[in-house]
């Protein structure tokens, strides 16, 4: 049976740009209606906008201001959601850091916040947006992985630490989760066309500051949430999504383990 999304309560994290603010649109023209979170609240307005022009009514979508590494705060935030309609229908945990550095050169802090942003903050979100759909008997909880939760490549040591562990940590909870009337999607892009790159922190904990060759010639962002909708239509428990050579890499890591750690030691350094 296709989910239908009109009318449900969709939790967005990470909705300020890239790949949760093309889903908010994607969900507003649907009808449903919208919790948008990240860390700048003016850029989530400007989403809101674009929400509302895709469909949405403007009572339908709040705002709220999100740090996911700041758990004291967190239970507020939660209270605020579930007050919008009184329900979360789905959470889609979106929001998340990247890195462009070699191990040699990482600090510990900055493998300490990539698992701070990329981990813990999903867990904890997901760990108090849970009692209240069990409580409904009915959600859907959707993580944003990468391939590099399924392949190592070099530049990105803790990032792909942290990728890895969401994709094990939201396996096992679909597993828990498969008689509670609650599913568990994971959601694995390639190179997706988004501001991931800029954002992604160096060595010393500073912003990259600039887009990679390998995400500014990465698959459209608009084209990749279509996937990911299909999937969550379709109720598919993980959606791989790309169109580059990385998502052939997923069945090569699966039967060629040994090809595939040679390829990945030519992946250029990110310039």
């Amino acid at each position: 049976m296709v989910q239908s999304f009109k009318d449900k309560t969709v939790w967005i994290t990470g909705a300020s740009s890239g790949i949760g603010e093309a889903l908010a649109y994607e969900f507003a023209n649907e009808g449903a209606k919208l919790i948008l979170s990240a860390r700048r609240m003016d850029e989530l307005e400007r989403v809101k906008e674009g929400c509302v022009k895709a469909g949405s009514r403007d009572a339908d979508i709040l705002t709220l201001a999100l740090d996911v590494t700041d758990e004291t705060a967190m239970a507020e935030k939660v209270k605020a959601a579930h007050a919008h309609t009184g329900r979360i229908h789905m959470l889609i945990n979106n929001a998340g850091i990247s890195q462009r550095s070699l191990c040699v050169d990482t600090d510990m802090e900055t493998y300490r916040k990539l698992f701070d942003v990329d981990v813990f903050g999903q867990i904890a979100l997901t760990k108090m947006v849970l009692p209240i759909m069990l409580d409904q008997k009915e959600g859907h909880i959707a993580i944003t992985s990468s391939v590099a939760g399924k392949i190592g490549v070099p530049y990105r040591t803790g990032y792909c630490a942290a990728k890895h562990a969401v994709m094990g940590f939201y396996d096992a909870l679909r597993a828990e989760m498969a008689n509670s009337g609650i599913r568990v999607t994971t959601i694995t892009p390639g190179f997706i066309r988004t501001n991931i790159s800029k954002y992604a922190l160096k060595g010393d904990g500073s912003e990259f500051g600039k887009t990679d060759q390998n995400i500014a010639g990465g698959m459209d962002v608009t084209a990749c949430v279509k996937v990911i909708m299909d999937g969550f239509h379709k109720g598919k428990p993980e959606i791989a999504v790309g169109e580059g050579r990385e998502m052939s890499a997923l069945w090569v890591k699966r039967l060629f383990p040994k090809r595939l750690f040679k390829m990945v030691e030519n992946v250029p350094k990110p310039e």
